[in-house]
């Protein structure tokens, strides 16, 4: 990988001398307040520069444009952004009040010490931070499922080499729905049989209910997972049933999955946002969760299916989950409809999330639900944890090659800015 297609990381951050020495700071810039330094309340909270050229805060300004930003205040000013939960309680590790000076009485960088701070300030930022990140890959059901013109089952399970090749670990492979509803995924039968052969990833399926879990099986399917929603509309225009009828469903198929050793994935669709209802109150994320984890599902996926959630809005919501199902128990998916997606992962890995969804190439969107865009690339992913020096064991290269294969076969552009932005730098290379 060249120079300009590798992420730039905190260890490739420039000292602090050699800041000094191309004068970024001038003597007119407006300069950050000695308690304005690191993260905690103030990496939240917005500041506003006057004319005096000192930061002050205008919170109520602020408060008027994002009216999220009064709830986060409030969950980090509790000191507790940074939790971990386990099976016997949860064990909360604070980041603290860490908006402590960073800067000399006069505003003036000392080259002596600002290495050691900037890296002290690192360090903070990153001590949440997991040392490894699972990624389950979505793209071959949740990103093909809302494909207008049929994909073949060929093009799908070459997709499916190719990511398995990339080093992903987990593959979602397709859905045991009705054909009626999701034609797209008609072919999951045809698509199991071609890849029973595929050694070593786990290739999990969808099944909507007993039905769907018992094809499945007959197809040689050794993973399932489940769904159901935070949001008692989108439950009926999704799966034609009610939250509670979804959960005595899905208690039917773990029961079952259990006495075959199948493992079973749960999801929570609309955990912050749903296209009727609008917000989602985390206690309504946290109590569906809670159901799936109580009756077998050994993780549980929180999806922000329409892709409405920022930070201000994750936060909370993991918060509430996170009381009631142990942190390493869960995954966050996140659809990019506002381009959150990123933001929301980053916060997500520092409260204690190890395990993240996406789809290769971008693609995705769900059939119910007006509006939502893909989910976040599987690609931009990778970039940013290979930035932060978190392991995925994922080749970007060879994941970069399976985007542009299923972005060529759909006839567009693929929906990652990595892979637009390396193959930019490709072109003008050829130049």
């Amino acid at each position: 990988m060249s120079s300009l297609e590798e992420p730039l990381g905190f260890d490739k951050l420039p000292s602090m001398s050699t800041v000094d020495r191309i004068q970024r700071f001038s003597s007119t810039a407006c300069r950050p307040r000695g308690d304005d330094v690191g993260m905690g309340n103030c990496w939240l909270d917005g500041r506003t520069c006057s004319t005096s050229n000192s930061c002050e805060e205008d919170y109520e300004e602020y408060d008027e444009a994002f009216p999220w930003r009064r709830q986060t205040r409030n969950v980090s000013e509790g000191g507790s952004f940074n939790r971990r939960s386990s099976n016997s309680g949860r064990n909360h590790n604070n980041f603290g009040n860490i908006c402590d000076s960073r800067y000399l009485p006069d505003h003036q960088y000392n080259s002596d010490a600002n290495d050691k701070d900037i890296w002290g300030i690192t360090n903070k930022f990153l001590k949440g931070m997991p040392k490894f990140v699972k990624i389950v890959e979505v793209g071959p059901r949740d990103g093909l499922q809302n494909e207008k013109n049929t994909v073949p089952t060929s093009i799908k399970v070459e997709l499916i080499r190719r990511l398995v090749s990339s080093g992903l670990s987990v593959v979602e492979a397709t859905s045991f729905v009705s054909p009626k509803w999701v034609p797209q995924l008609a072919d999951a039968k045809d698509v199991m049989e071609a890849v029973h052969n595929v050694e070593g990833p786990r290739l999990p399926v969808l099944t909507p209910n007993m039905k769907g879990f018992q094809a499945a099986i007959a197809a040689g399917a050794k993973e399932v997972a489940v769904f159901a929603s935070a949001s008692e509309s989108f439950s009926k225009s999704n799966i034609n049933c009610t939250i509670e009828e979804s959960l005595a469903r899905y208690r039917a198929v773990t029961s079952a999955a259990k006495e075959l050793s199948i493992p079973v994935r749960g999801y929570v669709s609309c955990v912050v946002g749903c296209p009727v209802e609008g917000e989602v109150p985390p206690s309504k994320a946290a109590y569906v969760a809670k159901e799936l984890y109580n009756m077998g599902c050994f993780e549980i996926s929180l999806a922000d299916t329409i892709g409405v959630g920022t930070p201000g809005s994750v936060v909370p919501m993991l918060e509430a989950v996170m009381a009631v199902v142990p942190a390493e128990n869960l995954a966050v998916h996140f659809h990019d409809t506002y381009g959150q997606s990123l933001p929301n992962i980053l916060v997500s890995l520092q409260m204690g999330i190890s395990t993240v969804d996406s789809s290769v190439a971008g693609l995705g969107g769900c059939p119910y639900a007006k509006g939502a865009s893909g989910n976040v690339a599987t690609e931009d992913v990778v970039y940013m944890l290979n930035g932060l020096g978190v392991k995925t064991n994922v080749d970007l290269q060879k994941l970069l090659l399976a985007g542009d294969f299923i972005s060529k076969h759909l006839g567009r552009q693929s929906g990652s800015k990595t892979a637009i932005a390396l193959s930019r730098v490709v072109d003008a290379s050829k130049i």
